[in-house]
């Protein structure tokens, strides 16, 4: 993932984790753009560090938009040069502030996938997504939503649930699926805050820090993000599948096909989402932009070379070789994994290091969602869409309701009229 404003975005969420990094970066004030050599060099060393057909690019910030189209435009020149080959695709993490009809023209001309940042109704963006004089952004970043419908570029919504807006799950589902995302992310803000400052001057803490430092009051509670998860699946479940996307939903689903997890924080390692800064220095993760997570900077070493790093793979391997036997154990497992390692700062029942803050809602959504992933699996695995779990959840739902709290005896015959037993039809959910 590149980001090459840094840490300098348009806004001032108050949330957000990464704005404090510009405290790593003493000249990042006069000195935060990326530099065409250093643009160059990244290109380049991507593509080449990927042996695969196709190569994606991520740019994201701070606010990518404020480098300016002739940024972008030149890194689209770089690409095509560098290519080898090789078909490139890039996505676009914004809050759309600056989107335009320029804009619009070039990240459809070029097919950029856009993420846009938005948090919700404007009660629920307005909360924490402020600007730089603390005024609301909403009406301006919805402006940049239809900037983007108007020139038919292809975008998702990237939700941060925190502790405000996670009470309000349906809400926000239904706004966003009623303003034409059908492709959605809910991404969970856990943040620490210490007492006293580190050597960088940062207050917010990596997972292994062992001094005082609370979580902040902005981030999002484990039972609170299991139900907010729960609430949008039961949604989704009986009325959007096929036509509405939700990261967490598919990723799920994979794992329950057995596959290996497609989004990094339910891998069984980690290690391949590194960052690099607008001055080329790359580290580790997105979310472990501290000095002791430097890995080097691409004027002096190949992408490739520190990727390969041990100090990287360790980084990747810690992420399974030091799961508590307590998740070892656990019957989610196989889709959690333990979750990103910078929330795994809790502690188990029997005292372990590295659980993660979120695992009772992930437990939570999990469990909630076993019966419908089974039905679904199946379905693929036969060859038949998994759209076919609507109709039966609706016809669990009737046959709750028609025998109330008690449900039939296993043996009896399902109420919903199948002919088959219970146990063999509506009964498997239950």
């Amino acid at each position: 993932m590149a980001k090459p404003s840094g840490s300098v975005c348009n806004i001032d969420c108050k949330y957000c984790f990464y704005l404090e990094k510009e405290r790593l970066y003493p000249d990042a004030r006069k000195n935060w753009r990326m530099a065409e050599d250093t643009l160059e060099l990244y290109v380049k060393q991507y593509i080449e560090a990927q042996d695969v057909p196709q190569v994606n690019f991520a740019w994201q910030g701070g606010e990518p938009t404020l480098m300016g189209l002739d940024f972008f435009r030149r890194a689209v020149e770089l690409q095509q040069h560098y290519a080898d080959g090789k078909a490139i695709t890039n996505a676009f993490q914004t809050n759309g502030i600056l989107l335009d009809d320029d804009w619009g023209e070039f990240l459809h001309a070029h097919q950029f996938l856009v993420g846009l940042s938005i948090d919700g109704p404007r009660e629920f963006h307005d909360r924490y997504r402020v600007d730089k004089g603390q005024k609301p952004t909403y009406d301006r970043v919805y402006a940049g939503l239809q900037m983007l419908k108007k020139h038919q570029v292809e975008f998702n919504t990237l939700t941060v649930l925190q502790h405000h807006n996670a009470d309000h799950p349906l809400e926000i589902y239904r706004f966003l699926r009623d303003e034409g995302s059908s492709f959605m992310q809910f991404i969970p803000i856990v943040e620490r805050i210490a007492d006293e400052v580190d050597e960088d001057g940062l207050e917010l803490v990596d997972p292994d820090y062992d001094g005082k430092a609370p979580v902040a009051r902005w981030s999002v509670g484990p039972g609170q993000y299991g139900k907010f998860l729960c609430k949008i699946f039961d949604e989704w479940v009986r009325n959007d599948v096929g036509e509405v996307f939700v990261q967490m939903f598919d990723v799920t689903l994979g794992s329950w096909l057995g596959q290996d997890a497609s989004l990094c924080i339910f891998a069984e390692t980690c290690g391949s989402a590194l960052i690099i800064e607008h001055n080329g220095d790359l580290y580790s993760c997105d979310h472990f932009v501290y000095s002791d997570y430097r890995l080097g900077n691409v004027h002096e070493e190949s992408i490739r070379d520190m990727v390969a790093s041990p100090q990287q793979e360790k980084f990747g391997q810690d992420k399974k070789d030091l799961l508590p036997q307590y998740c070892v154990e656990c019957d989610f497992r196989f889709a959690c994994n333990g979750g990103c390692p910078k929330h795994r700062f809790n502690r188990t029942p029997s005292g372990e290091d590295g659980l993660n803050y979120l695992c009772k809602g992930y437990k939570r959504y999990f469990a909630h969602v076993d019966p419908y992933m089974r039905f679904m699996a199946d379905e693929l695995r036969h060859g038949r869409p998994a759209t076919g779990v609507m109709e039966w959840a609706r016809q669990r739902d009737a046959v709750r309701a028609a025998v109330g709290k008690k449900d039939p005896g296993r043996n009896d015959p399902c109420p919903c009229g199948s002919g088959k037993k219970y146990k063999r039809c509506c009964g498997v959910a239950v």
